[in-house]
């Protein structure tokens, strides 16, 4: 899988940008280049779609298909989500949230966004702790104008993320494909942690403690972009709002 969103809308962690990047021989694509080189490796059954020069998905199905993790894509409503994983406890979130045995994981994850977007009392890192399994997806709001990310706690899903020539952010699943894309400025995606447009990089597994920037170093010896982790030893001093607007979904306001 393979999103690709401009930085006004998806604008990652300063951290991730390398400081090796402008003097490197290697320079990282732009987003047309990424998106060419996807489709082109998955020549019989990829697909790509685009939002103007707002943002772009691009999906291929599962090559294995005895492979335990699922790769799905849907839209509902100008709501796009690619998931990876699967959810042990879906059926009961489906209960849970009123909707109907027939939506796969990806299916509920738009509508439970969409739900919270419009009236849920929950904070996002709460819906998330409800997630039982093994995930990773990604969600864009186009009506909205707004990114939101996540990765399970579980970390056997992986995602990477990084900035391509023109301050794109990047997210795959296909680290070969970040790696030829990005140059030096890319990292993993943090396990156990959130990325919402307004509200930036968090931990959902420690809502309370501020992100830590470490650095990452290269077999070459050269400085890449940061891992990024909860320092638990740290606490956001205020209390966390609980309303609407403090949700995964929120616009216009900060939490």
């Amino acid at each position: 899988m393979l999103t690709i969103f401009h930085k006004e809308l998806m604008n990652p962690p300063k951290e991730l940008h390398s400081p090796a990047s402008p003097s490197s021989s290697k320079k990282p694509k732009s987003p047309e280049e990424i998106m060419k080189d996807f489709l082109a490796s998955n020549p019989t059954n990829a697909f790509s779609i685009g939002f103007g020069s707002s943002a772009c998905f691009a999906y291929s199905p599962p090559e294995n298909r005895h492979t335990n993790f699922q790769r799905l894509f849907c839209g509902v409503d100008e709501i796009y989500c690619i998931f990876l994983g699967g959810l042990n406890n879906l059926c009961s979130l489906l209960r849970q949230y009123g909707l109907s045995k027939s939506n796969n994981e990806a299916m509920f994850i738009i509508e439970a966004y969409r739900t919270l977007r419009d009236r849920g009392p929950y904070p996002a890192d709460q819906v998330l702790k409800d997630l039982e399994g093994s995930y990773g997806f990604v969600v864009y709001d186009s009506k909205a104008g707004s990114v939101f990310a996540a990765l399970g706690a579980d970390g056997r899903v992986k995602l990477h993320w990084g900035v391509a020539a023109d301050g794109s952010v990047v997210v795959s699943d296909n680290l070969k494909l970040i790696k030829e894309s990005c140059a030096k400025s890319f990292a993993p995606f943090p396990a156990g942690c959130m990325f919402h447009s307004e509200q930036g990089l968090k931990s959902f597994e420690h809502p309370r403690s501020e992100m830590k920037a470490m650095p990452r170093i290269d077999s070459e010896g050269v400085m890449c972009g940061a891992d990024f982790k909860a320092d638990v030893q740290s606490r956001i001093g205020s209390m966390p709002r609980v309303g609407s607007e403090a949700n995964w979904a929120l616009r216009g306001s900060q939490a």
